[in-house]
């Protein structure tokens, strides 16, 4: 029989679970076993990637966290049980912690034996990684003795986690009734209130991950009286213990009252929470009960009395006195917009035009990536709704003639924002875009994650280079929707972007061409970029790094063209950072053998026309394997990306053709036929099944269906499987 059973039960929320199942792997344990409530495909799929080692015990979506608890201490052999969410995580030898405490206290011999183990905790939000607790100073105040909650009861005051405490396997059963529930507060509380003797551990030994609020359901009043209905239930327990009633009331009003406080309630619920909180108070307030002093104990006098009128009133008068403050504060900021901000706001007050949608990309380059494709789409399916794209003044030029833009900062561009009903972009508008309630919000991204992206990159200072993540939030908070090309990218956005917008999970818009294409297209892109017919053509397109300063060719692309052959055309594109017009790779051209093609667009007709791609860590990769076509990864600096970027996969294990470390290695894979061999294609078809999920060449479709037409996820066209798929044919296949 272990010492310890370590149950980790839930839904692999924002894809957290992977992260703790690695860390307890990482230290194995001698004494403990590890069982996983699994709760959904998801969290399932995760856990069993880690057994043998773990026991997986796998449930529906939705079941409750009372019932995942319970189901996971069913299949629990160990004399102790620790409850750990999916989302929290374990410090580096946490469990061997635990079990070496129970074991001591078994060891002990009491008369009446330990029934919960309290030990410390940290807490990780998006902003900030295991801060530590303020419970260490009740923790050190009882020892390592065995007591009574009579003769500890400011335990209590501990964060009521179930994570920060270990209950005995024998207590649990004995309990379980009482405990199930998924009110995490309360069954904490409940389990202290309920044992025999308590003992702690004055140890970290829980990283309590708190989930960004907006990233979760909305509240709602029901929520905030729930709160009372906890205290109910628990008060109960203390009655006859005089200390713990005590502690416990106190906890009580100061939530109750902060909760009141901190809430912009309606005015009834907002009276009928004041009015239980009020009577709650009443009731349950011990004989001889000293209120605070200062503000609290104004407040406590107020909630008691249950004079509703009187607390708002208090209340107002502290909020205008903190806005005076602010308003003094931003006087000088406010004076330097205002011209700008008034025509904006003029034109906020008009309704909003239910035929109008803006459209931009990368950051106003242009006409590009899935907004063009959902724009051409919704011409075709809805051609009532009038389209005007967002344009940087460099590029207006170079807009497809008959192209409604504005210019950014213009008075027109702000009255379009203010007024389209529909604002799509594959990358954010600004900080001053207001997200109106009737306008809708699409964030088509412009990639498939394999680096790390939004609040993933606080872990990785090289990437981030400053980023403002709660500007970041503010801006993803606007989005309505989010248009997702397979499930890898649907769960790492929900993790890197937490927040409450809708996933649609129909496929990249801009891939549908990679389905949609026939044979004319392919020649017709090749003969436009002057590939002689019969040449291989080799499409070269690397990423950024964020720890350079500019782009550095990675291959001798001139040595590498003369090891190929004269059969074979290099087609070189340098990241769009770099920009097209300046790029090092002008003058390379030799004999036609080399092509700069960084400065063309689109990208998928460079695509269509390569018989191959040659790429390190660009998304490209997962847009061209929809085309079927060899692709051979150059990672010649792997281990710096992935260090000083992060990524979310090993790109080495999990590769969609063949993988070169050398130059060398690059021209041996073409020249043995590797690039284009059995194992090759097996990886590709892996890959393709993996992140080509969605994409089956009506992904627009099924956008601007859903979100422009309000058509129901139901009827919109269903996704092809990957085996019924048919890419547009090779340039062999074109030219045969």
């Amino acid at each position: 029989m272990p010492q310890l059973s370590v149950i980790v039960y839930g839904p692999n929320a924002q894809g957290h679970l992977t992260e703790l199942l690695d860390s307890l792997a990482a230290h194995p344990l001698t004494d403990a076993e590890v069982i996983v409530a699994a709760v959904g495909d998801w969290a399932r799929e995760t856990a069993e990637g880690h057994a043998p080692e773990t026991v997986v015990v796998p449930l529906p979506d939705g079941t409750g966290d009372a019932a995942a608890r319970a189901a996971g201490a069913a299949h629990a052999s160990g004399r102790w049980l620790h409850f750990v969410h999916a989302k929290d995580g374990l410090p580096a030898g946490a469990p061997r912690l635990i079990a070496e405490r129970t074991a001591e206290l078994d060891e002990a011999g009491a008369p009446e034996p330990v029934d919960v183990l309290l030990f410390d905790h940290v807490t990780t939000t998006w902003q900030t990684a295991a801060a530590p607790s303020r419970d260490g100073r009740h923790l050190a105040a009882v020892g390592r003795a065995a007591l009574p909650l009579r003769d500890a009861a400011d335990l209590l005051r501990l964060t009521p986690l179930l994570g920060n405490r270990a209950l005995r396997a024998a207590f649990w059963q004995a309990h379980q009734e009482q405990l199930a529930t998924d009110d995490e507060p309360l069954a904490a509380h409940t389990a202290l209130l309920l044992a025999g003797r308590v003992a702690c551990l004055n140890q970290t030994a829980y990283d309590h991950r708190v989930l960004r609020p907006e990233s979760l359901p909305p509240g709602t009043p029901e929520d905030r009286l729930a709160l009372i209905d906890r205290y109910e239930s628990l008060l109960p327990l203390a009655r006859d213990r005089r200390a713990p009633h005590t502690v416990l009331y106190d906890l009580m009003v100061r939530d109750l009252v902060r909760t009141f406080a901190g809430e912009d309630l309606p005015d009834r619920p907002a009276r009928e929470f004041f009015r239980r909180a009020s009577l709650a108070a009443v009731r349950w307030r011990p004989e001889g009960h000293r209120r605070p002093a200062g503000l609290e104990g104004v407040r406590h006098a107020l909630l008691e009395e249950g004079a509703y009128a009187k607390y708002r009133a208090f209340q107002a008068a502290n909020r205008t006195r903190r806005a005076a403050r602010k308003a003094v504060r931003t006087r000088k900021q406010q004076l330097g917009a205002k011209v700008r901000d008034q025509q904006y706001r003029r034109a906020l007050t008009r309704p909003v035009d239910p035929e109008l949608a803006v459209f931009s990309a990368y950051w106003d380059r242009g006409v590009a990536c899935n907004p063009a494709a959902i724009a051409a789409k919704l011409a075709e399916l809805a051609p009532h709704i009038h389209p005007v794209w967002v344009v940087n003044k460099a590029n207006a030029a170079l807009l497809p003639p008959g192209t409604d833009h504005v210019i950014p900062g213009t008075r027109r561009y702000w009255e379009t924002l203010a007024t389209a009903k529909y604002l799509t972009n594959n990358v954010n508008f600004p900080n001053g875009v207001i997200k109106r309630p009737d306008a809708i919000h699409v964030q088509t991204h412009h990639g498939t994650p394999l680096k790390r992206m939004g609040l993933d990159q606080m872990d990785h200072p090289a990437a981030a280079k400053g980023l403002d993540f709660a500007a970041l939030l503010a801006r993803v908070d606007k989005w309505d929707y989010s248009v997702s090309a397979n499930g890898h990218s649907t769960r790492m956005w929900e993790r890197a972007y937490p927040s409450r917008y809708t996933s649609l999970d129909h496929g990249y818009p801009r891939n549908d061409v990679y389905y949609t294409s026939d044979a004319e297209a392919v020649r017709a892109a090749r003969e436009r970029l002057g590939i002689p017919p019969g040449r291989t053509a080799v499409l070269y397109a690397p990423t950024h790094r964020d720890y350079e300063a500019g782009f550095t060719p990675r291959l001798d692309l001139a040595a590498l063209a003369d090891r190929l052959g004269e059969n074979t055309v290099l087609l070189v594109r340098a990241h769009y950072f770099y920009g097209g017009a300046a790029s090092p790779l002008t003058g390379l051209r030799r004999s036609g053998r080399i092509i700069d093609v960084s400065s063309y667009d689109p990208v998928e007709e460079l695509c269509l026309a390569a018989d191959a791609l040659v790429t390190d860590y660009s998304s490209i990769m997962f847009d061209y394997a929809n085309l079927d076509r060899p692709i051979v990864v150059y990672a010649d600096d792997w281990e710096t990306y992935r260090t000083t970027r992060g990524v979310y996969f090993d790109l080495m294990t999990e590769h969609p053709g063949q993988v070169a470390r050398t130059q060398e290695e690059l021209a041996e894979i073409f020249l043995s036929g590797a690039w284009r061999d059995e194992s090759a294609a097996k990886a590709r078809t892996a890959f393709r099944r993996r992140f080509c999920e969605y994409d089956d060449g009506r992904a627009a479709e099924r956008v601007v269906r859903r979100v422009f037409l309000g058509e129901p996820e139901e009827s919109l066209p269903p996704v092809l499987p990957l085996e019924d798929r048919t890419p547009a044919p090779t340039p062999e296949e074109a030219t045969a």
